[in-house]
């Protein structure tokens, strides 16, 4: 297998392109990140497939059709919280990813549960204002250009041009001659140290203060400025001076503000929400009761599954945005279930979960593959990121499967955790070459069988020692 692997890097389809995605065509984009898991990566794409399908039938019997949501069943570091991640980001959805066990904790029920779909909109807000702002960074852009050369020559005052009986119509060709050689040197960036002064706006910013009400304890921004204009001067500025690539920067946001229709990014972000939302459940086996009991942790456990039970079949939730209703949001749940299996849920919460998966355990070959396939693979981020500093880093094949063969031995001897090992054997093995960078007398570095050998070996046969270290 190859050691230094390059390979040109694709970007994810567009909003558009994405809901043309068959389901075979979505495990193919997974399986680009994402190494094995060929159940759970069909069993999501079937899920997303759904949701684009239910969204081209008439409205009325789109009301109808409710998500499927997913449990994954799965040690961990197999790869759970990825898929459904890079699922998200695939779909163009707002995602969010919550532990159950924060609504568990000691002294009160936890967190209020509604609080996850206020952080899914506030997500969604972030992710519509972005893709607004990217659609109109051009118009900005030559706005903020436009401005920036009025700074730098302002306009000539016709009554002057009048009283020094120049003629005015060769004092305008002068100006335009001047402002065209400034555009060139400005876009050509020679104009980026000379000092500007530019009117910028006093803002109060959002004050974040929490409350306790009947629903729990929730977190509410309100602007100063917005509620008392007078107090902070109506919104007057004052005159700053600033370089010109500062005042690019500044511009460009003020130019940004004037252009987005903040109203209907609000409005899209809740639409989106309420119908392309994935919020993801993690370690939703521990709040799952053990052998029925109705005493002690397990009555916590269940009041948190009675709390989960009503987003998750559908409800409305209020958020500053407005109302948000949950009833098509895609959940996904996953745990390992050692201790208990997805049957000690509560009846009606494994009722909302239709469809169940095993992610299978990882062993040598998928370590091998993890390694060097995907494209955010360990081996390619290290080798981009000793090349930043002047250093090529080369794994060979014999290294590769070596690293596979001490992360899945260790796995093996103390807690599994996965592809997470990895991490671990990665920054040890590379730790001299790491921390000497770009100061190491060879700038060609091989990652080889031998190599990794003297980094690990001693580590390893001390099983009390790798059980600290590895």
């Amino acid at each position: 297998m190859p050691g230094e692997t390059t390979g040109e890097q694709k970007a994810p389809p567009a909003q558009g392109d994405a809901d043309q995605l068959t389901p075979r065509q979505i495990v193919a984009e997974l399986d680009r990140y994402i190494v094995g898991q060929g159940r759970a990566k069909r069993a999501v794409a079937i899920a997303l497939r759904n949701r684009i399908r239910r969204l081209r039938l008439p409205p009325d019997m789109a009301e109808e059709v409710a998500p499927k949501n997913i449990i994954m069943i799965g040690p961990t570091g197999v790869g759970k919280t990825e898929i459904a991640r890079r699922l998200a980001r695939l779909a163009r959805s707002p995602f969010l990813k919550i532990e159950a066990t924060k609504f568990t904790e000691v002294g009160y029920v936890g967190r209020d549960v509604e609080s996850m779909v206020r952080d899914l909109t506030e997500i969604s807000v972030d992710l519509v204002r972005l893709e607004r702002v990217a659609e109109i960074r051009g118009r900005a852009k030559n706005n903020v250009e436009e401005r920036l050369l009025n700074l730098l020559l302002p306009e000539p005052p016709a009554a002057a041009a009048a009283s020094e009986n120049q003629d005015a119509a060769a004092a305008a060709a002068q100006h335009t001659k001047s402002r065209a050689s400034l555009n060139r040197q400005l876009a050509a960036g020679e104009l980026n140290n000379r000092v500007v002064e530019v009117e910028v706006r006093q803002t109060a910013g959002a004050m974040p203060f929490q409350i306790f009400s009947q629903q729990g304890m929730e977190e509410i921004n309100f602007n100063l400025k917005e509620m008392m204009p007078g107090l902070f001067g109506g919104g007057k500025g004052k005159r700053r001076r600033m370089s010109v690539e500062e005042a690019r920067e500044h511009l460009l946001k003020e130019e940004e503000e004037k252009l987005i229709d903040m109203d209907q990014v609000l409005r899209d972000a809740v639409k989106r929400v309420e119908q392309s939302g994935i919020i993801f459940i993690d370690e939703i086996d521990k709040v799952a009761g053990r052998g029925g009991s109705h005493s002690g942790p397990d009555v916590s456990r269940e009041g948190v599954q009675r709390d989960l039970l009503p987003i998750i079949e559908g409800t409305t939730v209020s958020t500053k945005y407005g109302m948000v209703r949950t009833d098509h949001v895609l959940f996904i749940a996953s745990g390992a279930f050692h201790m208990t299996k997805p049957s000690d849920l509560m009846p009606e919460l494994q009722g909302r979960f239709p469809i169940r998966v095993e992610l299978d355990a990882l062993g040598r070959d998928d370590f091998v593959r993890i390694l060097t396939e995907p494209e955010n693979a360990l081996v390619k981020q290290y080798v981009a990121l000793m090349k930043a500093e002047g250093v090529t880093l080369t794994f060979t094949s014999d290294g590769i499967q070596a690293l596979a063969d001490y992360a899945a031995l260790v796995n093996e001897r103390t807690e599994n955790i996965g592809a997470r090992r990895l991490h671990t054997i990665m920054e040890k093995v590379l730790d001299e070459i790491l921390f000497e960078g770009s100061d190491l007398p060879i700038k060609e570095q091989v990652i080889d069988e031998a190599y990794v050998h003297r980094r690990l070996a001693d580590i390893v046969q001390d099983q009390d020692l790798s059980r600290y270290i590895l």
